[in-house]
This record gives C-alpha cells, sequence and structure tokens, in this order.
C-alpha cells in the first residue's frame, strides 16, 4: 500500500511539473480546460487504485 501512494504522488507530481509550462505559458481556456479534465482523471484514478485491494 505504501508503495501504490508514493508512486502516485511522484507520479502526480511529475504530470504537474510536465503540464506547467503549458498552463503558465499559453492563456487558452479550452486546452486549460483539457488539461484540467486529464489531471482530474488521473486523481480519480489514483483515488480508486488506492482504494482497491493490494496485489
Amino acid at each position: 500500500m505504501a508503495m501504490k501512494i508514493v508512486a502516485g504522488v511522484v507520479a502526480t507530481a511529475l504530470m504537474l511539473l510536465f503540464l506547467l509550462p503549458y498552463i503558465i505559458k499559453m492563456r487558452d481556456v479550452a486546452l486549460g480546460a483539457v488539461i484540467l479534465i486529464g489531471l482530474s482523471m488521473m486523481l480519480v484514478d489514483l483515488w480508486q487504485s488506492l482504494k482497491s485491494k493490494d496485489d
């Protein structure tokens, strides 16, 4: 379980660091919405993965 949490936190941080320049440089609302939808889908998947039984 601890490994899943660490991997999820690292993956979230890496994705945010990757997308941060796009968010800062491009002021397009549609692109921002797509990025937020992708981030929320990733966080929901992480939450469901943490709630499932350990492998």
